[in-house]
């Protein structure tokens, strides 16, 4: 009982020390039970690279008489010296936010006693793996008017495309129900002011009796004539009254000037459907390397 109160000492302590960035350890309570002599050193010592992180191991060896294991590193990013210490009961150490352009981490392993009398010093060189690349999104919010919209299937005698664009989720736009009906696709055209590349959308059912899409391909052009098919979704799309639907980013090589929404597959496999709201969003995709 007596040594696991010198223990729990121990690691408050380590942190208060390193916490204050004195690597003083003088201030650990001293004790009869304390182990004094030259510390046994880990064994095995191995590393794995991780993105952007580097996996350190290592073995306890089975007659241990260290209290504690100080691990020193130069962190590049920092530009300081930095100092771990791991209890006697840990084999292991992941170093957080490493670099694979730094080439080889040159770590100093080094076992000390009760009374932070430390041991041989065993170095080994370790190499981070590569870390991963990050996005972040900016959206804008494309303002639409209804001149930009049209279809091939407009319901003659309800539900104007304009709506779409009314902010009012209990108006709705129909595509051609009343005979002679046109089999799908039906689509949406959007003739943009601006060429775009990135992009997301939001839709939003009709109230009430909707018919919304299950299967909706997304097309692109730059003369409103020829067009090529850049995504395609046939799971996930909403079914319910109102429900909501806001798009992934939809990512594009090349600017283009028209866009397609195209309904090739309905809830209740009819040969229209309608819709209450539509938006449309530019997306500003920023990257970040790490390791450029």
């Amino acid at each position: 009982m007596k040594k696991a109160y010198l223990y729990i000492a121990l690691f408050f302590a380590l942190a208060f020390s390193l916490g204050s960035c004195s690597g003083d350890y003088d201030s650990i309570i001293e004790s009869d039970d304390i182990i004094t002599g030259v510390p046994s050193k880990v064994a095995n010592i191995t590393s794995e690279a991780l993105p952007g992180e580097i996996k350190l191991k290592w073995d306890i060896p089975a007659d241990s008489n260290y209290y504690y294991l100080q691990i020193k590193y130069y962190d590049f990013l920092t530009e300081k010296e930095i100092t771990q210490v791991t209890s006697v009961y840990t084999d292991s150490l992941i170093i957080p936010n490493t670099r694979a352009k730094y080439g080889d981490y040159d770590f100093k392993f080094q076992t000390f006693n009760g009374r932070h009398e430390g041991g041989e010093v065993i170095s080994i060189k370790a190499r981070s793996g590569i870390a991963p690349i990050t996005e972040s999104f900016v959206s804008t919010k494309i303002p639409l008017v209804g001149s930009q919209l049209s279809t091939n299937a407009q319901e003659p005698t309800e539900g104007a495309i304009a709506n779409l664009l009314d902010g009012n989720s209990n108006t709705f736009f129909h595509t051609r129900w009343s005979s002679p009906q046109i089999d799908l696709p039906h689509f949406i055209d959007i003739k943009l002011t601006e060429p775009l590349t990135n992009f997301s959308f939001y839709y939003q059912n009709r109230n009430g009796s909707q018919v919304g899409p299950e299967n909706l391909a997304i097309l692109i052009s730059n003369d409103g004539q020829n067009w090529t098919q850049i995504s395609n979704l046939t799971s996930g799309l909403p079914s319910g009254s109102k429900a909501e639907y806001s798009s992934e980013v939809i990512r594009n090589s090349t600017p283009f000037s028209y866009l397609r929404f195209s309904i090739t597959k309905t809830f209740g496999d009819k040969k229209y459907f309608n819709m209450a709201e539509l938006a449309l969003y530019r997306v500003v995709i920023n990257t970040y390397d790490p390791e450029a």
